[in-house]
C-alpha cells in the first residue's frame, strides 16, 4: 500500500472523460444554487408581513387573557349543564302527575296568594305541557334582590308544590341563577363584570388570530387542517390538536364573544347606541289603557289579584278571560307569560317559546272589557332586533332548547382544551417568545396606517380591549428595556 501511495493522485486522471467532468460538475451546482436561491425566495406578501405581528398578539393575548377565558369557559360549562340539572334538582316543584282537568288560572293564583300573603302577584306562567306546574311570580320583600318568588301550583289539584326564587325572563331557579352569576361576575357585582367583559372583548381577537395563523401554514394536505395528528406526545401533535379543534370551534367562539358583549357594561352601551342608530331597537308594546304610548315594556305590570272583580283601578275581567282574549288575537303558543296590570295598564300576554320556529308574539288586553289594546308580532321586529334576540337567547342557552345547551357545553369544553393546549405549547417552547419584538416594523406603511386606524376604532368601541392592549404594549416595552439593559451590562463586563 505504501508503494502505491505516490500513484494515488494520478488515479482520478486515468479516464480522460472524468478528468474534465469534476470541474464542470463543481461549477454547475454553484450556478444552479444561485439560480435556485433567487427563484425560490418567497415574495413579500401581505400575510408574510402581518404574520409576525398576529403571532405576537396571539401569544400575548393567549398568555395574559387566557386565565380570564378559562374561568369564563369553566363557569359557562357549568351554566350550560345547569338547565338539565334544574329539572332533576327541582323535579318536585316543576312536575306533577297529569290529571283529567285543569283548574282556572284565577283559582291557582288565589291559592298562591294564600301561601304567600306578603307577595304581590306580577305574572303567571301556565304549564306549557301536560304534567308541568303553573308558576305564579310574586314581588316579595323577602326574596333575594333582583328575583321574584315563584310559587309552583299543581294545575290539576291546586296543591302548592313549593316556593323558590326565580330570576330573569327565562325563570332561572337558584341553581342556574348561581351558575349564571358565577359566569357573569364571579358574584362580585359590577366589579366582577369587568372580568367577563375582558374575556368577551378578547375572545374574538384570539380566535380569529389563531384561525389566520392556522390557515397561514399553507399545508399541502388540507385534511390536516381539520383532523388532528396522531403519534407520540410532542409539541407538533399538541399544535395540531390546538389548531384543528380551534378551526372547528372558531365560528361559535366568535358568536359567543359578540353576543356576550351586547349586554356588557361598557361595550354593551356602544352596541346599543349603534343598534338604535341603525333602526334595530327592539320595539315595545303599548299596554296603557287609552292607547297613549309610554315606551313601557311588555314585561311591566304589578298589581293585586285580578279574578273577575272590581279593583282600585276599575272593573277587571280577570286573568282567565284576558288569556282567552289573547288566544283569540293570535297568541296561541302553549308557552306564555301573563303579566298582570298595574294602575292604568292592561294585561300583557306574551309567547315565550324560543324553540324553532320561535313564537314570541305579544298582546295587551284591556282589563275592563277584554279589548286588545296593542299587538306586537315578532315577525314585525327589525332584522337587527331579531338577530340580537336570537344571539342573546343562544348565548343564554334558551334558544333551540337542549341542542343549544349541548352546543354551549361543547364550545366551553373546546375553549378549555384550547387554552390548556396553548399553555402546554408555551411550556414546551420555553422561554416562549414566538416572534421577536418590532414585528410591526415589517408591516408596510400602506397597510400599517389603516390597521392602526381600525385598531383605534375598535379599542374605543370595546374599551376593555383597548386598555388591555395598551397594557400589553407597556409590558412588552418594559421587557425590551430590561433585555436591553442586561445586554449592555453583559457587553460591559465582556469588554
Amino acid at each position: 500500500m505504501t508503494i502505491d501511495d505516490p500513484a494515488r493522485p494520478e488515479t482520478p486522471e486515468a479516464p480522460p472523460s472524468q478528468a474534465t467532468k469534476p470541474p464542470t460538475t463543481a461549477t454547475k451546482p454553484s450556478t444552479t444554487s444561485t439560480t435556485s436561491t433567487t427563484a425560490t425566495k418567497p415574495p413579500t406578501t401581505t400575510w408574510s408581513s402581518l404574520r409576525p405581528l398576529v403571532l405576537r398578539l396571539h401569544f400575548y393575548a393567549g398568555v395574559l387573557v387566557a386565565p380570564f377565558l378559562l374561568v369564563a369557559a369553566a363557569s359557562g360549562l357549568l351554566y350550560a349543564l345547569s338547565f338539565q340539572a334544574e329539572k332533576v334538582v327541582y323535579a318536585h316543584e316543576l312536575e306533577v302527575p297529569v290529571g283529567d282537568t285543569t283548574l282556572p288560572l284565577s283559582q291557582q293564583v288565589n291559592t298562591a296568594r294564600k301561601v304567600n300573603p306578603n307577595g304581590t302577584v306580577t305574572a303567571v306562567w301556565p304549564g306549557a305541557e301536560p304534567g308541568a306546574t303553573t308558576r305564579v311570580l310574586m314581588a316579595d320583600p323577602d326574596a333575594p334582590e333582583g328575583t321574584s318568588t315563584a310559587v309552583f301550583v299543581d294545575p290539576y289539584t291546586g296543591d302548592v308544590r313549593g316556593q323558590l326564587p326565580s330570576y330573569g325572563s327565562s325563570g332561572a331557579l337558584p341553581l342556574r341563577t348561581w351558575t349564571d352569576g358565577l359566569h357573569r361576575d364571579l358574584h362580585l357585582g359590577d366589579l366582577g363584570r369587568n372580568y367577563s367583559e375582558l374575556a368577551a372583548s378578547w375572545l374574538w381577537v384570539i380566535a380569529l388570530g389563531g384561525l389566520l395563523l392556522w390557515l397561514g401554514r399553507r399545508r399541502r394536505n388540507r385534511r390536516a387542517l381539520f383532523v388532528p395528528e396522531g403519534g407520540p406526545a410532542s409539541r407538533r401533535r399538541t399544535l395540531s390538536w390546538h389548531g384543528s379543534v380551534g378551526l372547528w370551534a372558531v365560528t361559535g367562539l366568535v358568536l359567543l364573544s359578540a353576543t356576550g358583549l351586547t349586554w356588557s357594561r361598557y361595550a354593551g352601551e356602544n352596541i346599543g347606541v349603534v343598534q338604535d342608530g341603525l333602526g334595530g331597537a327592539t320595539p315595545t308594546l303599548t299596554a296603557t289603557v287609552g292607547g297613549a304610548a309610554d315606551g313601557s315594556s311588555e314585561h311591566e305590570g304589578h298589581g293585586g289579584a285580578h279574578t273577575g272583580t272590581t279593583t282600585a283601578q276599575g272593573p277587571d275581567i280577570g286573568i282567565d278571560k284576558a288569556l282567552e282574549a289573547a288566544r283569540a288575537a293570535g297568541v296561541d303558543s302553549p308557552s306564555v307569560s301573563v303579566a298582570l296590570p298595574a294602575e292604568g295598564k292592561g294585561y300583557v300576554v306574551k309567547e315565550t317559546d324560543t324553540r324553532f320556529p320561535v313564537e314570541l308574539d305579544s298582546v295587551a288586553v284591556n282589563p275592563a272589557d277584554g279589548a286588545v289594546l296593542d299587538r306586537l308580532a315578532f315577525a314585525d321586529y327589525p332584522l337587527l332586533a331579531k338577530l340580537t334576540r336570537f344571539g342573546i337567547d343562544a348565548h343564554t342557552g334558551v334558544f333551540l332548547g337542549l341542542f343549544n345547551q349541548l352546543a354551549l357545553a361543547a364550545l366551553a369544553l373546546s375553549l378549555i382544551l384550547l387554552i390548556l393546549w396553548g399553555y402546554r405549547m408555551w411550556w414546551l417552547r420555553r422561554p416562549g417568545r414566538p416572534a421577536g419584538r418590532g414585528a410591526w416594523r415589517k408591516v408596510p406603511p400602506t397597510l400599517l396606517l389603516p390597521l392602526l386606524a381600525v385598531t383605534a376604532l375598535v379599542a374605543w368601541f370595546v374599551p376593555l380591549l383597548g386598555l388591555s392592549l395598551l397594557l400589553f404594549l407597556a409590558v412588552d416595552l418594559a421587557l425590551a428595556l430590561v433585555s436591553g439593559a442586561r445586554a449592555r451590562s453583559g457587553a460591559g463586563r465582556t469588554g
